[in-house]
This record gives structure tokens, sequence and C-alpha cells, in this order.
């Protein structure tokens, strides 16, 4: 599975609607994770949200570390 970000709007009437259309597969099946902040004027949500997007961004691309590393050093 990859990832792409992409970023649109939801209509009145419940639609996504991207701001450009996506480059890549046609035609197939495909999941989507929608991010909604809850205030924008908020930096605590902004960074709470930076931090996410950082994280899933690791994720997706196999930057992660074992569990079993994490706590090396810590006892």
């Amino acid at each position: 599975m990859k990832a792409i970000k992409a970023t649109g709007s939801i209509d009145e009437n419940g639609q996504l609607s991207l701001d450009r259309s996506l480059v890549g597969d046609r035609n197939c099946h495909v999941e989507v994770i929608i991010l909604i902040p809850d205030d924008m004027d908020n930096p605590e949500t902004e960074d709470s949200l930076a931090d996410f997007r950082q994280s899933w961004h690791e994720a997706m691309t196999g930057q992660t570390i074992p569990i079993s590393e994490l706590w090396k050093g810590i006892e």
C-alpha cells in the first residue's frame, strides 16, 4: 500500500472534492483518512496535527524503530 497526500474540501452535501487530480493508478479501490482540524486558530491543535502528519509519513515510509530498541538504555 502506498500513501498519497492530497488536500480538498467537503461540500454542503458531504462530498469530498480534491484540489487536484491524483496521478498514478486509475480505476482502483482506495482507503481514505480525512483529517479535519477542530480549531485552526488554536496553535496547540496545529502542532498536534503537524506531529500526526509527520508520524504518519514516517510510518508509511518505513521510518520506524522496533519496540525492543525503544527500551535499550532505559532501566
